[in-house]
């Protein structure tokens, strides 16, 4: 699955509030540059919790993770700013433009500006020559949750018609064009197995559907496999009741919970498995485990498993 993905020049994780998708996006980008690409890992939260996994301090600009992996917030008004010097090269001007009150109306009051340079941000990083210093093979965009990820991604086509043909409409279509192009983009869905999260991904990924986005893969995250059989529990229950034995049922309770939400996995994946047209990859779920750590767990699962098939954990903590 990982090598499919990476052939892309830009992925954009996205996902319901809450199902780890920062989280996944760090492991993809890890996953990535131990595979020998140079990548550029872009979050969209100003709050810089990718930064903070990476243990990097918060910049507008890309900052050096290692030897083959940078990152960066995304900021709209920056990368508007950043865009005009490319097409102002006198600075003089440039600083006029910057410090007039028109300008400054026009960054509020344009609707999706900011949103539609963020993008063209990605465009703009995806196109650099192989020879720049600054080129990278991949970038991995940590987006904001479905629902705004959905809204910022229409934002092209909403340009095209509010802008027209000017720099602004052209520059819409150019960012258009990249995104829907399988061969240089795709979205990376992430879901957790919980009946809610299952259906908010399935409509997501109709709506890139309708947008003309590739979906690369679909990430079960925190799935659960079965450590008890149904006939363990219930022997841990008749231990419970005939000999006392403490804390039996305790962890008769713990395992039946644990059963169930296996269960839960397995129907999760069968639904997405069954609807949707691309890889669906499972993550297991390591309790105790945040930050660094976690990434680092979920990493290793992403280049060991198969996109297919009952999820494998080879560490669980009870």
């Amino acid at each position: 699955m990982l090598n499919g993905l990476f052939e892309r020049h830009a992925l954009i994780v996205l996902g319901k509030g809450g199902v780890g998708t920062t989280t996944v996006a760090v492991a993809l980008a890890r996953a990535a540059e131990r595979s020998g690409l140079p990548v550029l890992a872009m979050e969209c939260d100003s709050g810089a919790p990718m930064c903070r996994n990476f243990g990097v301090a918060h910049s507008l600009d890309p900052v050096p993770v290692s030897e083959r992996l940078d990152v960066m917030v995304l900021d709209g008004r920056h990368a508007l700013e950043e865009y005009l010097q490319l097409v102002v090269p006198a600075r003089a001007v440039l600083r006029a433009v910057f410090a007039s009150r028109l300008y400054q109306f026009f960054v509020q009051a344009a609707p999706g500006l900011k949103e539609l340079m963020m993008l063209g941000k990605i465009l703009y990083e995806s196109e650099r020559a192989s020879d720049d210093p600054r080129h990278h093979d991949l970038i991995v965009v940590d987006a904001p949750a479905s629902g705004q990820a959905l809204s910022i991604l229409r934002m092209p086509e909403a340009a095209r018609g509010t802008f027209g043909d000017s720099v602004v409409g052209r520059e819409a279509n150019n960012i258009s064009r990249m995104l829907r192009d399988g061969r240089r983009c795709a979205a990376v869905v992430v879901s957790t197995p919980e009946q809610l999260a299952v259906s908010e991904t399935l409509e997501t990924c109709t709506s890139l559907r309708e947008m003309g986005i590739n979906l690369g893969a679909v990430i079960l995250n925190r799935s659960v496999a079965p450590c008890f059989s149904p006939r363990d529990i219930a022997s841990f229950a008749e231990r419970a009741r005939s000999r006392r034995t403490r804390g039996a049922e305790h962890l008769a309770s713990l395992a039946r919970a644990e059963l169930e939400r296996a269960a839960e996995t397995a129907r999760a994946f069968h639904t997405l498995a069954g609807r949707i047209h691309a890889p669906v990859a499972q993550l297991a779920e390591f309790h105790g485990l945040s930050g660094a750590e976690l990434a680092q767990r979920l990493e290793v699962s992403l280049t060991e498993q198969p996109a297919t098939g009952p999820a494998t954990q080879t560490e669980r903590h009870l």
